[in-house]
C-alpha cells in the first residue's frame, strides 16, 4: 500500500546478473572465470571480494573501473514472485575498458555463458568459439519488439540456446514452446526452452534426441536468479557428457533448490545441498518411485561423505561491517 511501511522477513546483499551463473558454476565444482566490469565504489568492492574470496572465482579477466558507480537492483520477493527496482549509471565505454586492460578475448575454456543482446554483436563470442569453447547463450526481453533471430548474429557461434517459453515462441512464431524448440534447432545445435512450472523441453539437432522433464514442486521463497542457476546446471551436465534428460533434470533441480533461499547468487546450491536433497527425498515413504528413478543418476555423483573444505566460506549476505585496510 502506498504511504505505508512494510517489514521484510529477511534480506541479503549479493552480486547479481552474470555473477549468478558464475557463482552457481563454481559451487557445482567447475573452475570458473568471470569477465565483467566492477565499479570502484563500496558495492563493487563487496562484489569483488564476495566472488573472488567467498566463491573462489577467477576474476583476472575482470576490471575495476575508476569513477563508475555499481548498478544496484532491489529484488523484492512476495508469494513466489518478485518485483525488481534497478538504478545504474551509463556503463563505461569500451575505450575505458580497453584502457584499463580488459582482455579482448576470455581465457581458453571448455564452455562459456553469454547473454545475447538483440541487434548487437559481442566479438569475443566468435573468438572463443573459434578456439573450441562451447557457448551457451540466453537472451533477455527484446525491448525493440522485433523478435528477429537475424538480430542475434552471435547465435551462429553458439552450442546451445536457452530462452524461456515466451521468448522462444516470439522468436520463432511457433504456437507452442515445444514447436519453438524444434524451430530453433535450425539456428543452433541444441535448443532448451524453459517452461516455468511445467519444467523444460530440449531438442538436440545433432542426435535427433528430444527430452522433457517436469519441474520439481517446491515452495518458492525467492525466484531471483533461478534461470541463471538452471543454465549453470545444464552447462555442468553437458560438460560431464550426461544424457539430455539427465541434464534437464539436474538443471531443474538446481533451480528448484535455489528458489527456496533468499537472493540470486547467494541461493545457488552446491553438491552438499544437492546431496542433502537426494538423501531426504529417498527417505519419504510416499515418494513416487518413478520420480526417484528420474534422479537416480545422482547416486553415483554425490560424494558419500562431505568433501574436504565443506562447507565452503560463502558470500556474507549483507554489505560488510568494516572497511578494507
Amino acid at each position: 500500500m502506498r504511504g505505508t511501511e512494510s517489514w521484510a522477513r529477511g534480506m541479503g546483499s549479493s552480486p547479481g546478473g552474470v555473477a549468478n551463473m558464475a557463482t552457481a558454476l563454481a559451487r557445482l565444482g567447475l573452475r570458473t572465470s568471470l569477465a565483467a566490469a566492477f565499479g570502484d565504489d563500496h558495492y563493487g568492492e563487496y562484489c569483488w571480494d564476495a566472488l573472488e574470496q567467498g566463491e573462489g572465482i577467477d576474476l583476472s579477466p575482470s576490471r575495476r573501473v575508476p569513477g563508475w558507480h555499481s548498478p544496484v537492483t532491489v529484488s523484492m520477493a512476495y508469494e513466489g514472485e518478485r518485483t525488481m527496482v534497478s538504478h545504474g549509471h551509463e556503463p563505461p565505454p569500451e575505450a575505458v575498458l580497453v584502457q584499463e586492460g580488459a582482455p579482448d578475448c576470455p581465457p581458453r575454456a571448455r564452455a562459456a555463458v553469454a547473454s545475447l543482446e538483440p541487434g548487437k554483436r559481442a566479438p569475443w563470442i566468435a573468438q572463443a568459439a573459434g578456439k573450441g569453447t562451447c557457448i551457451f547463450a540466453d537472451v533477455g526481453w527484446d525491448e525493440t519488439g522485433a523478435w528477429d533471430l537475424a538480430g542475434l548474429p552471435d547465435l551462429a557461434h553458439c552450442e546451445a540456446f536457452l530462452p524461456n517459453a515466451e521468448e522462444a515462441m516470439r522468436y520463432t512464431g511457433a504456437s507452442c514452446p515445444r514447436e519453438a524448440a524444434h524451430a530453433l534447432t535450425e539456428h543452433v545445435p541444441l535448443a532448451v526452452v524453459t517452461l516455468g512450472a511445467e519444467g523444460a523441453y530440449a531438442v538436440d539437432r545433432r542426435t535427433g534426441e528430444a527430452a522433457e522433464v517436469p519441474a520439481i514442486e517446491v515452495e518458492a521463497l525467492d525466484p531471483t536468479g533461478a534461470g541463471d542457476v538452471f543454465v549453470a546446471g545444464f552447462v555442468t551436465g553437458t560438460l560431464a557428457g550426461w544424457p539430455l534428460a539427465d541434464r534437464l533434470a539436474f538443471a531443474g533441480l538446481t533451480a528448484a533448490l535455489s528458489v527456496q533461499e533468499f537472493g540470486g547468487s547467494l541461493s545457488a546450491p552446491g553438491w552438499s545441498e544437492i546431496g542433502a536433497w537426494w538423501r531426504r527425498v529417498q527417505s519419504v515413504a510416499s515418494q513416487d518411485p518413478a520420480a526417484l528413478r528420474r534422479y537416480a543418476f545422482l547416486a553415483d555423483l554425490i560424494p558419500k561423505e562431505s568433501a574436504p573444505g565443506w562447507p565452503l566460506r560463502r558470500a556474507v549476505p549483507t554489505i560488510g561491517f568494516g572497511r578494507s585496510a
